[in-house]
């Protein structure tokens, strides 16, 4: 079944990144849809979104998945780059 989760980060307004949505199936493909209508960048991990899966929503990123989380923020920043 497909998962997702969609992550926010104000580093005025917040100490780490947030989960700002999760799902599976129907809800995984609607979170995959409104990232791709805002033109949002994309990035397959099955293994972090499994992690992810664990987090509350609207809470912090515990600090045990700061690398991982930082590897997606990179892999944004690079596609960002490039658009």
């Amino acid at each position: 079944m497909k998962k997702a989760a969609a992550l926010r980060y104000d580093a005025t307004k917040e100490k780490a990144p947030r989960v700002f949505a999760k799902g599976q199936g129907k809800s995984a493909e609607n979170i995959i849809k409104i990232a791709e209508l805002h033109n949002l960048p994309i990035k397959k991990d099955e293994d972090l979104i499994e992690l992810l899966s664990k987090v509350e929503l609207d809470k912090e990123v515990p600090e045990a998945l700061y690398r991982a989380v930082a590897e997606v923020f990179s892999f944004i920043y690079r596609v960002s780059k490039k658009s």
